[in-house]
């Protein structure tokens, strides 16, 4: 398999100097290839990935800039919080994944993604992969596949013990906005259950590790 995930991406040349095609914890060293992806408009209308990781009253009071500054300094901060999926030396693709603390709101409990159990959302073993971005032009070539399964295994590397996911099932438009929670069907191709669904066609699934 071409695809693998590296957690030495600190050193130089990062993923560029293995494989033409890699998925990369995303560290410091790697903000450059992260800030061509989102683009100047920070994808999704400017979140640069911040939705879960802000409460509403922060968001309404935030703008593109300060999302960026945001999630930039959590990239600085580590541990990393997603995975980049590179082809021949271009990031085309991200993946949020970390345990469900980092992402506090994600565990909201008016949310389909709020936790089984309350005491879920402070525990280390338990992780979440909230959301994606995919290069335009990159999409529909299984790269958001690729991401679930790398993202498995760098779980498994840092401890986690549970995975979960808060999906769309009903989306045959690979540009589809909704799609940044992932579909249902590439966490069911990876061995995802479903837990329960609070909300039509959002299921919560999990896999244990």
């Amino acid at each position: 398999m071409q695809w693998y995930v590296r957690t030495d991406a600190t050193t130089s040349g990062g993923p560029r100097e293995f494989m033409n095609k890699t998925i990369a914890p995303v560290v410091p060293e790697l903000w450059a290839d992260f800030e061509d992806l989102f683009g100047k408009q920070g994808a999704c209308y400017g979140c640069w990935c911040t939705h879960f990781r802000l409460s509403p009253a922060a968001r309404r009071a935030s703008n593109r800039e300060r999302n960026k500054d945001h999630i930039k300094a959590r990239i600085e901060a580590g541990p990393p919080p997603g995975l980049l999926a590179f082809e021949d030396g271009k990031a085309v693709g991200w993946m949020q994944i970390g345990p469900r603390a980092d992402v506090p709101e994600w565990n909201n409990k008016g949310r389909g993604s709020a936790p089984v159990d309350p005491a879920d959302a402070i525990d280390p073993g338990v992780w979440a992969i909230s959301c994606f971005f995919i290069r335009v032009k990159a999409r529909g070539r299984g790269i958001t596949h690729r991401l679930v399964e790398g993202g498995i295994e760098f779980a498994r590397q840092n401890g986690a013990r549970l995975v979960e996911a808060c999906p769309i099932d009903l989306s045959k438009d690979s540009r589809s906005i909704g799609l940044f929670v992932g579909s249902s069907r590439v966490f069911e191709k990876a061995g995802f259950e479903r837990l329960v669904e609070r909300k039509a066609g959002r299921p919560l699934m999990r896999l244990v590790l």
